[in-house]
């Protein structure tokens, strides 16, 4: 036996139904509403706020004032300008001055960093006074426009920049567009004289010259031994001996590593019939010769000799001179031989050097391509 299926009261289920209804009905009433209430046509347009006028815009003696301290600050600009210049060459690298919370800093750092500084605050000050008490500062509405404009559009663009410059007061105060063009003008300077003035002194020809071609108390320099610094007679060297060399005198120099960058040389003996230039056979004696150690690639060290094959092998990059052909490149990405050093014997039997290399030594550079 079981319980009976409990009956719905039908007023009760009509009043329920009933609510929900109107429930229902009021929330979509209120969606529809709400979505309406967003379109457009719904919003009042605000406008602009009223424009309050400045003391310059309608009394000349302020917006004298103005631009007065407009070009105040342009002058500034451009006297920190040429005193950022001064100190870049009056003020020694070695000089120090003591603040008081840095202590003993560098005075060239120091005065180079507050002046330019100083430089670039007041064109920033200049201008920003200049757009606040001179400038138009009237709110307008920029219309959207399609991308080509006709030419009516276009001859009223022409006339709202000319009218732009009238506001600016560019053309009624022709000092406020001097003193602008040449504190900006000015500030350039700066930035092209570090970047040319600190890469150093110019070469000139010093790629050009090595201590070869320099004698020594009016004589050749002689070939000596690296690292060991002794002179090499012509007798000391055999069939298939390799030395690595330095000029005389080379560490009293007053850039020893300077001179030794360019002066390396290597000094292989040769057997002389395997020599197959007539100009090698000349700046040498009997199959020895030497030559400039520093790659033509991007100057590694050449050091590396293969005997059998009489190959020099720089490590860098695998580029390989052939010995017995002036070394002439035979693989690798160097471009031009090694330049040979002319050699003779002087009165004592050491070897010397004739002179400097007939070409630049080292890697190629735009005037040795």
């Amino acid at each position: 036996m079981t319980d009976p299926t409990p009956q719905e009261d039908p007023a009760v289920t009509n009043q329920v139904a009933r609510h929900s209804n109107d429930a229902h009905g009021s929330h979509g009433t209120a969606v529809a509403s709400h979505g309406a209430a967003d379109t457009p046509e719904n919003f009042e347009n605000p406008g602009l706020p009223p424009h309050i006028h400045r003391h310059g815009d309608h009394d000349e003696k302020a917006a004298k004032r103005s631009e007065l301290q407009v070009v105040t600050m342009f002058g500034l600009s451009m006297l920190f300008t040429l005193l950022f210049i001064v100190s870049y060459f009056a003020i020694g690298q070695d000089a120090t001055v003591t603040l008081p919370l840095s202590g003993k800093v560098g005075a060239s750092h120091t005065a180079l960093g507050v002046t330019l500084g100083l430089s670039i605050l007041f064109i920033g000050l200049g201008a920003i006074h200049w757009a606040k008490t001179l400038m138009s500062d009237e709110e307008v509405v920029e219309e959207r426009h399609p991308l080509r404009s006709d030419d009516e559009t276009r001859a009223s663009v022409v006339k709202t920049l000319a009218d732009a410059a009238e506001s600016t007061h560019l053309t009624r105060r022709p000092l406020l567009k001097m003193t602008m063009g040449g504190a900006l003008g000015l500030f350039a300077l700066p930035l092209g004289l570090q970047l040319l003035g600190s890469m150093g002194p110019m070469p000139r020809n010093d790629l050009e010259v090595t201590l070869w071609g320099k004698k020594l108390n009016g004589k050749n320099r002689r070939l000596m031994r690296d690292p060991a610094g002794t002179a090499i007679r012509l007798s000391d060297v055999t069939l298939g001996s390799v030395f690595h060399v330095l000029p005389e005198g080379v560490n009293e120099t007053e850039h020893p590593l300077n001179e030794k960058a360019k002066s390396s040389v290597i000094l292989v003996s040769l057997d002389e019939n395997k020599i197959k230039s007539q100009k090698q056979r000349d700046w040498g004696i009997g199959g020895v010769v030497a030559y400039s150690k520093i790659c033509t690639h991007v100057g590694c060290p050449v050091g590396l000799y293969e005997q059998q094959t009489h190959h020099l092998l720089c490590p860098c990059h695998q580029s390989t001179f052939d010995m017995t052909e002036d070394c002439k490149v035979i693989f690798g990405p160097a471009k031009r031989p090694l330049p040979q050093l002319k050699i003779s014997v002087d009165d004592e039997g050491y070897l010397v050097a004739d002179g400097d290399f007939a070409d630049a030594v080292g890697p190629s550079f735009w005037e040795l391509a």
